[in-house]
């Protein structure tokens, strides 16, 4: 048998460099990198060698490097991924948040932290974490709960397996999140004797579960029974490239689809049977569907309370269907457990359903619905007021093409975006509420920009999130990406304080102004100026529209500063979301509102 004598590091990269896709690409595009001691040495040799065909970037921060890569992951279908690797300890936990946003999305992203010395000669080392009770433990096994597999490499030879099983991982549509190989920093360091069949090219096909003929049968026959059966377009949708297929059946079968946010843009918004957004940042067209509907098919959703209003949106009579690649997705609250790959799943649902035809929507909904929001985002004609967040959103909108697409992830805008926004078409709305993750945005536009290098990439990012994580700004100036960045500033954690108050609560802690940090005052354009993005403050929508014009000529990162009122929210639409309210407070607006959740929550158990 023939052989390769490398060090664990290289055979690491040499492995991942050579598994490709079905489309001839390699499913690993490259790594992202801050190098410490636990990675620099033998995995930082190796990466060097390999730059010419597997690329490595240098990041600012941990955790936003691997939100580059999750997005990346995201915006192509979970088709390729990214490596990210760091040193041990604190490099190693900064990206365990990461990894737990890729978890809860079911997104493919390799972890791959330094380690302490398997060999345990220099224990303890620098930034080591010491489990008194357990000799084994390192910082690394806090990303066992937020990984979908988890290795400690602490001898070569067990990279035979564990990478083959990475791999296996990734590329699962059921199975499909983050993967961590801790690598222990000796063991990279060793060199083996590798089969050379170990590095041939491998290439890894989408699977596509079909659905078990008794559990198909079941689900023909529940929806055959429907009189207004309704569709929950989820994230699935997507992943399985079945936006097509989705709209063939809705409109074959006559049936209404409704969006989740990680399902928004499977239909196009202006397609008569696309209701719209669902849930607690829904729109009243759609949940007033939901509330009708005697069934209702959940495609690729994992059904979050946000869509679901904590289970109050549907109707209690409902039949429940989940067509999801996953089990334990597809049987959650007792549903019709239909387990497939989407496009698979709907084309044999569609041949069983030969000739059934559905219950279309009543026009005027969707009517009814635009009429009230889309005065919202016209541009004001009072210039002494704060611009909303809706005004804001209008101005983009007025500025985006059909390859724009719009992303974010926390605050205010994602449920203003959900209700709002206009997507044209598949990939063009890219949005982060599995984790909500604050100071995703940045990072994660540079990851889209990555994966569709022709596609206009825009973030809508709160002033809150951007002083959570904005470092990537400067990988973005650095590497000359392209990215338009709006940053509404309202002076805090707007979306919290409504909550907050919506609650019963003063206003505390959130805005500026109400907190220990009222003083604070940033000039936001000033700043991404400092990383060397073009920036510019504007003070009204008309400004907002002119500088949005400018940022089309931009050669990389454009920065437009807003500032915006915290407090306005589109007042139609939504839903009760289940947040609990104190049963006790000297506060009268909190016992107030606990008697109305109290109710609510009756009206939920009583069904």
């Amino acid at each position: 048998m023939a052989t390769i004598r490398l060090t664990a590091a290289q055979a690491m990269v040499r492995y991942l460099s050579n598994q490709m896709t079905e489309g001839g690409e390699r499913f690993l595009e490259g790594c992202w990198a801050i190098f410490g001691h636990g990675n620099v040495a033998a995995l930082g040799e190796a990466l060097y060698h390999a730059q010419d065909d597997f690329p490595t970037w240098r990041g600012h921060n941990e955790q936003t490097m691997a939100h580059t890569a999750i997005a990346y992951a995201k915006q192509l279908g979970r088709k390729r991924a990214m490596m990210v690797t760091s040193s041990i300890g604190p490099g190693a936990l900064n990206m365990v948040t990461a990894a737990a946003l890729a978890h809860v999305n079911r997104l493919p992203v390799l972890f791959v932290p330094g380690d302490v010395f398997a060999n345990r000669g220099p224990d303890p080392v620098l930034q080591q974490i010491e489990d008194f009770e357990d000799g084994s433990i390192s910082a690394n096994d806090c990303f066992k709960p937020v990984s979908r597999y988890f290795d400690r490499i602490t001898r070569p030879e067990q990279l035979l397996t564990a990478l083959p099983r990475a791999m296996a991982t990734m590329t699962d549509p059921a199975q499909c999140g983050p993967v961590t190989l801790a690598f222990c920093q000796d063991v990279q360091a060793e060199a083996y004797d590798w089969p050379a069949a170990f590095f041939e090219l491998r290439v890894w096909y989408t699977r596509r579960i079909r659905p078990d003929h008794h559990e198909l049968h079941r689900v023909v026959q529940a929806i055959k029974a429907a009189k207004k059966p309704l569709i929950v377009a989820g994230g699935g949708v997507h992943y399985s490239g079945a936006c097509d297929d989705l709209q063939r059946f809705a409109e074959s079968h006559n049936i209404p689809v409704v969006e989740t946010q990680a399902g928004k843009s499977a239909l196009a918004w202006d397609h008569p049977l696309n209701l719209g957004p669902v849930g607690v940042t829904g729109a009243a067209s759609a949940n007033i569907a939901c509330a009708e509907a005697d069934l209702v098919l959940g495609v690729g959703t994992r059904f979050q309370d946000f869509t679901t209003g904590s289970w109050t949106v549907f109707n209690s009579n409902t039949t429940l269907v989940s067509l999801n690649v996953n089990a334990y997705d597809a049987v959650k609250h007792g549903a019709l457990p239909l387990q497939s790959d989407a496009r698979t799943g709907l084309t044999e649902l569609a041949l069983e359903l030969s000739g059934y035809d559905g219950h279309a929507p009543d026009p005027s909904l969707k009517a009814d619905w635009f009429a009230l929001v889309d005065p919202l985002t016209e541009a004001p004609t009072d210039g002494n007021q704060l611009p909303t967040d809706q005004q804001v959103i209008g101005a983009v909108q007025r500025a985006s093409g059909p390859d724009t697409v719009v992303m974010c992830a926390a605050g205010t805008m994602p449920g203003e975006l959900h209700k709002l926004w206009k997507a044209p078409r598949p990939g063009a709305y890219h949005m982060e509420y599995g984790f909500s993750c604050m100071g995703y945005e940045v990072a994660g536009a540079i990851g889209i920009k990555m994966a569709q290098p022709e596609r206009d990439v825009i973030c809508m990012v709160g002033d809150g999130s951007y002083m959570m994580a904005n470092s990537e700004l400067a990988t973005a100036v650095a590497m000359g990406i392209k990215i338009t960045l709006v940053i509404t500033d309202n002076r805090g954690y707007g979306c919290i304080n409504r909550l907050q108050m919506g609650t019963g609560g003063a206003e505390f802690n959130n805005l500026l102004d109400h907190s220990s940090a009222a003083q604070t005052n940033i000039d936001f354009a000033a700043h991404a100026g400092s990383m060397g993005a073009a920036s510019v403050h504007v003070g009204t929508i008309a400004e907002l529209e002119d500088a949005l014009a400018r940022a089309k000529d931009a050669t990389g990162p454009f920065v437009v500063v807003i500032d915006t009122d915290p407090y306005p929210s589109t007042p139609h639409g939504g839903h009760w979301w289940d947040v609990a309210v104190p049963e006790v407070s000297e506060r009268k607006q909190v016992n107030d509102a606990r008697k109305g959740y109290e109710t609510a929550l009756n009206q939920r158990n009583q069904g």
